[in-house]
């Protein structure tokens, strides 16, 4: 099978995965999109490291996150207007989405860049501690600290509370 083949197969089984994993983190389903492109697209400019690569997924997944990863460092002074309040996206911005899952992204957003990655492909990518770990190249146990401190600000972010104060907001407004 020839290198065009195996990224069109690649493609095939594992771009909408890796395009929920990466929105997860960056919150921006287009910019998603263009990163897992950007992914693929350095495959087929050099497929040798790809093709010999033991888990293609993977392979695929540590590049979307490369990507991400630059293109946040690119966009960091607007996801801080973001975070801050200064800017908002509405909710209307991400068609086809429920409130429920703006909500999650809104929440995620606000967790710092290498607790979102813990996180998301711990619970969205569902990978084992030790795969995500291994993805992020760090220790096992920086991963476990990373999903708890997440976990604890995502039940603070999420709370009931905020939820009932935002909607009574929006019935009175």
């Amino acid at each position: 099978m020839n290198a065009e083949e195996s990224v069109r197969q690649a493609y095939e089984a594992y771009y909408r995965r890796l395009v929920i994993q990466v929105y997860g983190l960056v919150g921006d389903l287009a910019e998603a999109e263009d990163a897992v492109h950007e992914a693929f697209a350095r495959v087929l400019a050099s497929p040798r490291s790809f093709l010999r690569a033991d888990d293609a997924e993977r392979w695929l997944r540590v590049a979307a996150l490369n990507v991400a990863r630059t293109r946040y460092r690119r966009r960091w002074l607007f996801d801080k207007l973001v975070r801050s309040g200064r800017v908002e996206i509405a909710p209307a911005a991400m068609s086809g989405l429920s409130g429920d899952r703006v909500a999650l992204v809104a929440a995620l957003r606000q967790l710092a860049p290498p607790t979102r990655e813990a996180v998301v492909l711990h619970h969205l990518a569902d990978l084992s501690v030790a795969e995500v770990a291994a993805t992020l190249d760090v220790p096992v146990g920086t991963i476990k600290a990373r999903l708890t401190r997440g976990r604890a600000a995502l039940a603070r972010f999420l709370s009931d509370d905020e939820t009932v104060a935002h909607a009574e907001g929006v019935r009175h407004a």
